[in-house]
């Protein structure tokens, strides 16, 4: 599998990727991320090179209650449409939808909690850095106190997420078991998956549901950027040094799809991240190690083919 990772697409370099790629498409298309606004795609599918037209995710066959599929082969990009499918369960199946208000409930707790211990064990690290030094066996222990915390939270939270899908099997419930079908159709006629920004939660939780790592093979293609970039490795990690509350510490939020491992996709890097603060990006860096911290800017290009990085990559360093 090949995974093409773009900055970020304020100034689009989509369309010239997908010319140095040779492809004509067609296309698959996940815009869940920006949510509400899904099926405002039509600048997305122009860059992609939509010459046949738009057919965005506000398009469905009324034969499949409003989440229906378009065959990928007639036009250049189709929206998966992952966010209204997933707006359709939650309509048309009360019973998983109560599970997964409840499962929202239950992370959120486990983040609160997380959250708070995370504060006290940087603020820790922060002091024993002044205190002994960058590079001091104090501080190294410090960190591994914080990675330990991180750790075992993404453990919980996958554990939580694994007991929610043992217990309500997604692909036994008739109405997502349809759109999983829908999904897994597009994407076998699909020349690559192109995965925008957004919310990052929002994509994660849908591509999971709807099982898209699953319907991707060996030969796929995937282009992403920003939180879609972020959705598809095996740790999320969310992080905003410049809030206007006042610094923000980074904290994991779960895994996506682990197509990409051992890596922290950092898009934004440059507006969002203190990169000038040398002993604070230290600490990033060693918290996650032996994961490459990489930021994404705008005009970035990696190629990461088989889940081999490219030499040359930019990471944040430790020391």
């Amino acid at each position: 599998m090949r995974v093409v990772l773009l900055g970020p697409q304020r100034r689009p370099t989509l369309d010239g990727v997908v010319r140095s790629l040779g492809l004509s498409g067609p296309f698959a298309v996940v815009t869940a991320g920006w949510q509400e606004r899904e099926p405002d795609d039509g600048e997305l599918s122009a860059l992609l090179g939509d010459s046949a037209g738009h057919h965005g995710a506000g398009h469905y066959g009324a034969g499949h209650h409003g989440a229906g599929h378009h065959g990928a082969g007639h036009y250049g990009a189709v929206n998966l449409g992952l966010y209204r499918r997933g707006v359709d369960v939650a309509e048309r199946d009360p019973v998983f939808a109560a599970g997964w208000d409840e499962l929202r409930r239950t992370l959120a707790g486990l983040q609160e909690v997380y959250l708070l211990r995370l504060d006290y064990a940087l603020r820790a690290v922060y002091a024993v850095q002044r205190q002994a030094g960058s590079g001091s066996e104090a501080v190294e222990e410090a960190v591994a106190a914080v990675r330990a915390l991180d750790e075992a939270h993404l453990r919980r939270v996958n554990g939580a997420r694994g007991e929610f899908y043992a217990r309500l099997e997604p692909h036994a419930r008739p109405v997502i078991a349809a759109h999983r079908d829908e999904v897994a159709a597009v994407l076998r006629d699909a020349r690559a998956l192109v995965v925008a920004g957004g919310h990052v939660g929002v994509l994660a939780d849908v591509l999971h549901l709807f099982n898209v790592a699953a319907a991707l093979n060996g030969g796929s293609l995937v282009i992403a950027w920003s939180a879609g970039a972020m959705a598809l490795t095996d740790r999320i990690v969310l992080f905003h040094d410049r809030a206007p509350q006042g610094p923000g510490h980074p904290e994991v939020y779960g895994s996506g799809l682990s197509l990409l491992r051992d890596v922290v996709l950092l898009p934004h890097a440059r507006a969002r991240l203190l990169l000038d603060d040398a002993p604070r990006m230290a600490v990033l860096a060693r918290r996650f190690a032996p994961a490459r911290c990489v930021p994404l800017e705008a005009g970035s290009r990696i190629d990461v083919p088989d889940g081999v990085w490219p030499a040359g990559v930019r990471v944040i360093e430790a020391a």
